[in-house]
């Protein structure tokens, strides 16, 4: 046997822990010799402590032990009840099974009551069955004598007992019975399908009747009603559903009543696509849609239930129907006033006041929440379209306006003059107005398209400005070949200049916002462009008239005093006179650009290495003409109102100046200051032009080029290059074989 500390070492444990700490704490009380007297008192007390937990701890345990003695007390008498109950079951078993024999008995019973049950129904349902098809020719009468309600509640009737039947037989699962029923109630399907085509006609017909006859609007409507309250509550129930149900006749409403909406206005209607044809289809839309609208909302919405929401639903269907309706004819190939009537009422009329805006229907009417019309891609391509085919009408226009003003050029009679005496022509006001006009009438419609139009106008204007050049070349080709064809060639080459300024200047005004005027740079240098050509043919044509007297100088008869330079002033002064007819802007360059022409051609004659001065008197000669025909012509210049500083006839001052000098160590000098005055001079211009001073030796003119390469010059930006223009004729090459007779 195992002793009580080996059963227990939890205890073995703890009574040596307490020892321990009983020890540690005698040891900390009497650690003195004197605490030992109160060795007794301590030992009363703890002995006390000792008998009182003692005490506690038997009456827990007592406790505990007659709660565990009551707890066995239950058990046993549970256990005495639970064996009871077990013996009354079996006693009760027992007895069911000696009753079973009796129950079968029983349950024949129950089948023959059920069967009585149906026979008896059957019986009761019988005066009806007999019935069936007097009442079926009944209701067929009803429904052509068109007495809806009657006809309906009878087809209720005949319904509602053939369903009742048919589910009677759906729940004992004789589905092969099901059959000879539907056939015997198989006139119930010709009286739907009656009852329906009448109620659809008169659908069909709900703008007419609910103005002439509401009440036969309303009886339909009621007896959809009725339907559809029958479908809730078979769906409801979802135990049987008889054939033909759901019959879902609010929706075909919906459908019949959309269908009757689109096929009145939008199916199988052909009409002229183009522009008056589409007007009068748009117009008529417009008046029987608003029309139709205030019909359904002062009348047909008093004659169906709120929840139809029918005035929402036809106006859905007449916008979805004209948005399809549109797409449609946009697939067709329009003409341009054909697109902007289409783009005009889809995004002006349709909203306005005169349509879906109008005071009778609204606010009820509000098409804002089914979206736009036409879609946004769909208006951008619609207005690409538009603008191509402007583009077309604008080419077109504009190559007719070309052609009348190229024969006019050749007309006997000088061109029209303003009030002011410029010559004009009515081109640019033709162009302007046509531009002005297809901008103004596309800015009706929506910004977009405004800025498409102008964007194409300008590019228009451009490319008639490239065929008006080219117009202006051809003209300038015929008058080559005939001097006097055109009879007033200047005259209308002057009327161009006013043209293309009066374009210039009108262009800023084509776009309606002061804020996007901006001329676009392509567009400024094509009307440069016009501009420059007419000046060059302009200035072509005094070249012709100045070159027979150019040709004669230099030469002796010229340096001994003629009257070249007088008829040179005469020419320029019949120039002159014309160019008075353009404005002031223009008259200016054209003056500036003869002296120019003048002042080159005048230089370039003495370049042409026609004389040489051989003494010292014929320099003096040659400078004191070239004082007089510089002054003369510089008087001219300036008498017509070409400033000195403006003017290139300066440059034969300078050339006077490099003849007149007598030093020639001075030469290079002089030379570098006309070369620095003006840069653009070349080393064949200063050798030709030593040439005609004719003193100049070989070795000092080598000089003279050597200091012009030690100096280069560079043009400055504000120059006006006057010897760049000016060829120097090749030098003759030097006959190289000796004189005498040939090997």
């Amino acid at each position: 046997a195992s002793s009580p500390d080996e059963e227990w070492p939890e205890a073995e444990k703890a009574e040596k822990l307490a020892r321990g700490a009983a020890l540690k704490w005698a040891s900390g009380v009497f650690y003195r010799p004197e605490k030992l007297e109160g060795l007794g008192k301590y030992r009363s007390r703890e002995m006390q402590r000792n008998s009182s937990i003692q005490s506690r701890l038997k009456s827990t345990v007592q406790s505990y032990l007659e709660g565990v003695s009551a707890g066995l007390e239950q058990l046993q008498s549970a256990a005495q009840e639970v064996q009871s109950v077990c013996q009354e079951l079996g006693a009760a078993r027992w007895a069911l099974l000696d009753g079973a024999d009796r129950f079968q008995g029983l349950q024949q019973m129950r089948v023959l009551m059920a069967e009585h049950m149906q026979l008896a129904s059957v019986v009761q349902v019988l005066p009806q069955l007999f019935s069936v098809h007097e009442v079926f020719s009944h209701t067929l009468q009803l429904l052509h004598g068109q007495h809806l309600l009657e006809a309906h509640a009878e087809l209720m009737m005949m319904e509602h007992l053939r369903d009742d039947i048919l589910s009677q037989l759906h729940l004992r699962g004789l589905s092969s019975a099901q059959t000879t029923v539907l056939s015997y109630f198989g006139g119930l399907r010709e009286l739907n399908e009656s009852l329906a085509k009448q109620l659809w006609d008169i659908v069909g017909s709900s703008l007419r009747l609910v103005h002439d006859d509401p009440v036969l609007f309303v009886t339909a409507v009621r007896i959809i009603e009725r339907e559809e309250k029958i479908d809730d509550t078979l769906l409801l129930e979802a135990t049987f559903l008889p054939p033909g149900r759901p019959k879902g006749w609010r929706q075909k409403f919906y459908h019949v009543l959309q269908e009757t909406i689109t096929g009145a206005h939008f199916h199988a209607i052909h009409m002229d696509a183009e522009g008056p044809g589409l007007a009068k289809h748009l117009v008529a839309l417009q008046k029987d849609i608003v029309a139709e609208l205030r019909v359904v909302k002062d009348l047909m919405v008093q004659c169906v239930p709120p929840h139809y929401n029918i005035l929402s639903l036809c106006t859905a269907t007449y916008h979805q129907a004209l948005a399809s309706h549109l797409q449609d004819i946009l697939r067709e190939d329009l003409d341009k006033q054909a697109l902007f009537l289409l783009l005009e009422w889809a995004l002006r009329v349709y909203h306005s006041p005169e349509m879906m805006g109008h005071p009778d229907l609204l606010p009820e009417v509000d098409v804002s929440a089914l979206g736009p019309l036409l879609s946004p891609e769909l208006i951008d391509q619609t207005e690409r379209k538009y603008v191509l085919k402007v583009k077309a009408s604008m080419l077109e226009w504009m190559q007719r306006t070309l052609e009348v003003e190229f024969k006019e050029w050749f007309r006997e009679e000088e061109p029209e003059m303003d009030h002011q005496g410029f010559f004009q022509s009515a081109l640019p006001v033709i162009v302007m107005q046509m531009l002005n006009e297809n901008i103004h009438v596309a800015s009706l419609i929506t910004d977009s398209l405004q800025q498409k139009v102008y964007n194409m106008a300008l590019e228009e204007l451009e490319a008639f400005l490239g065929r008006l050049r080219e117009a202006l070349v051809q003209c300038g080709k015929e008058h080559q070949k005939d001097r006097t064809q055109p009879k007033h060639y200047v005259s209308y080459l002057l009327a161009m200049l006013n043209n293309n300024l009066a374009l210039g200047s009108s262009v800023s005004s084509l776009h309606p916002d002061a804020a996007r005027r901006e001329v676009p740079v392509s567009l400024r240098a094509a009307l440069d462009r016009t501009q420059k050509k007419a000046c060059q043919l302009l200035l072509e044509e005094l070249l012709l008239d100045l070159q027979p007297l150019c040709l004669q100088l230099p030469s002796r008869k010229w340096l001994s005093g003629s009257q070249l330079v007088s008829s040179m002033c005469e020419v320029i002064d019949k120039y002159a006179k014309d160019f008075s007819h353009v404005r002031k802007p223009l008259y200016m360059l054209l003056l500036a650009e003869s002296e120019l022409l003048v002042a080159s051609q005048y230089l370039r004659a003495l370049m042409q290495k026609k004389m040489v001065c051989k003494t010292e008197e014929e320099r003096g000669q040659l400078c004191n003409r070239l004082l007089q025909d510089a002054t003369q012509l510089r008087e001219l210049f300036g008498g017509l109102g070409l400033d000195r500083s403006q003017q290139s006839l300066e440059a034969v001052f300078a050339l006077r100046d490099l003849f007149r000098l007598q030093d020639l160590a001075l030469l290079s000098l002089e030379v570098l200051g006309f070369v620095t005055k003006y840069p653009d001079v070349s080393d064949e211009h200063i050798s030709t032009l030593l040439d005609l001073r004719g003193d100049v030796p070989r070795e000092l003119r080598q000089m003279v080029l050597e200091a012009m390469a030690q100096h280069p010059q560079v043009l400055p930006e504000s120059y006006r290059p006057i010897f760049s223009t000016i060829l120097v004729p090749a030098p003759e090459l030097p006959f190289c074989l000796r004189k005498g007779k040939c090997a």
